[in-house]
């Protein structure tokens, strides 16, 4: 004590002790993170258009595909993210080792319209939440968007974490924003509750019901986060690889929860503000309306969700790009040029003046129509024990997933009959 510094001094400068609450807590930190990138997918531009579409117009009928889907996606991206820990491999390089070039090449050409198709919609969404909220044309912020996208995605040389930060961030904006929204919304709880748990499907109702699982079940993500979890990959230790996946299941379950509750908000508020003010046409409309209905406040923090949701669904859809596009074959196309492709036929129809929102859902229909090409490898690459081990798919699992895709090839066949037979 003689040189004046007491015991309770000394001992705030001790590390703290492994078993504290605070200590476990940071363990389980440092594991957070891949679900969290992947959830953005779950919660895009893409997602404002089908849940908006199905709210003004099916009222609340719709809000148990987003129950379904969800359940769907963290079954899905737990097998990925058990294929990236446990091999250190993501899939589309399984993909390229396992299956013969001429399958390969058929699944880079799915995955490649995949990513165009989901960078069209990330990218619409920044685009119109700059034009709502600043008045920046659509063309302008087009090219901003390119350029935040880019920064944001760069950043991820200096590490992971980094970018896992920012998007985390940006979830947590459109978080709040849903939560303004339902207050000020005061929707019918018990009708929620009810078609949250009860499902309904007509002939109507498909096509939206379609996109609204193609923008929850996203092909890209399931490619994705194989690549993030390998990324975290220590060491080649079995206790440790099952740790990392017993926290990255936690990881998982939150982060899509997370997102099932902003897409079912967003119907929820759809439902409760425009199903009797008649359909909504596009998402402009949606925000001028919030504002005369709802206050100024709402239609604010509708554009700020609107563009948080792009800005980091964007520079997801551009992480998913690259690693698809390289895995299947081989093929290492500079990354400037892989996003180019994803990024040109967005700003394409933007110029010339397409709706938006139409081109927001039927980036989702095409989404779901390429899912089979995600799930159906995954599955088949997960049940090997020559890839696996001891943490090869189980029976159970292998029959969930086959229902899986079963059901949703079932619900594409039923919209093209729809579509073609003109019912």
């Amino acid at each position: 004590m003689s040189d004046g510094v007491n015991l309770s001094q000394t001992s705030l400068l001790l590390p703290l002790p492994k078993n504290t609450w605070l200590a476990r807590i940071r363990g389980t930190l440092k594991y957070m993170g891949p679900a969290f990138i992947v959830s953005v997918a779950y919660i895009d531009p893409g997602n404002f258009a089908t849940n908006i579409s199905a709210g003004s117009n099916f009222n609340y009928n719709l809000i148990w595909v987003v129950l379904w889907s969800n359940l769907m996606a963290i079954f899905l991206q737990t097998l990925s993210a058990k294929l990236g820990i446990f091999t250190g491999l993501d899939l589309a390089s399984h993909c390229g080792g396992v299956f013969s070039k001429p399958v390969n090449v058929l699944l880079w050409t799915i995955m490649l319209f995949a990513a165009i198709a989901t960078y069209m919609a990330e990218f619409l969404g920044s685009t119109l939440g700059l034009y709502l909220l600043f008045g920046v044309p659509l063309v302008t912020a087009g090219f901003i968007t390119v350029g935040i996208t880019f920064l944001i995605v760069y950043l991820q040389r200096f590490g992971q974490h980094i970018v896992e930060r920012i998007i985390i961030g940006l979830v947590v904006i459109i978080g709040i924003s849903y939560c303004i929204e339902l207050f000020l919304a005061k929707p019918d709880w018990s009708a929620v509750a009810f078609h949250t748990l009860i499902p309904s499907l007509g002939p109507d109702s498909i096509l939206v019901a379609v996109g609204m699982l193609g923008a929850t079940v996203m092909p890209h993500v399931i490619y994705l986060h194989s690549d993030l979890t390998k990324a975290r990959r220590t060491s080649d230790d079995l206790d440790e690889a099952k740790k990392h996946y017993r926290m990255e299941r936690f990881d998982i379950v939150f982060a899509m929860n997370i997102a099932f509750m902003v897409n079912a908000a967003m119907v929820v508020v759809a439902a409760a503000v425009f199903f009797n003010q008649g359909s909504v046409d596009s998402i402009e409309q949606a925000h001028k309306s919030l504002s005369p209905l709802l206050g100024h406040l709402s239609s604010g923090a509708f554009g700020m969700a609107l563009l948080a949701s792009g800005l980091s669904s964007s520079t997801v859809g551009a992480m998913a790009g690259e690693c698809m596009l390289k895995g299947f074959i081989g093929l290492d196309i500079p990354i400037n040029i892989r996003r180019g492709v994803t990024i040109i036929p967005a700003i394409v129809l933007l110029w010339l003046g397409f709706n938006p929102m139409k081109i927001l859902i039927m980036s989702q229909v095409t989404l779901s129509f390429a899912l089979p090409a995600a799930i159906i490898p995954l599955l088949l690459i997960t049940k090997r024990r020559d890839i696996m081990g001891t943490m090869a798919n189980t029976k159970l699992t292998n029959i969930a997933g086959m229902v899986i895709v079963s059901l949703i090839i079932s619900l594409n066949a039923i919209l093209l009959y729809l579509t073609f037979s003109g019912q």
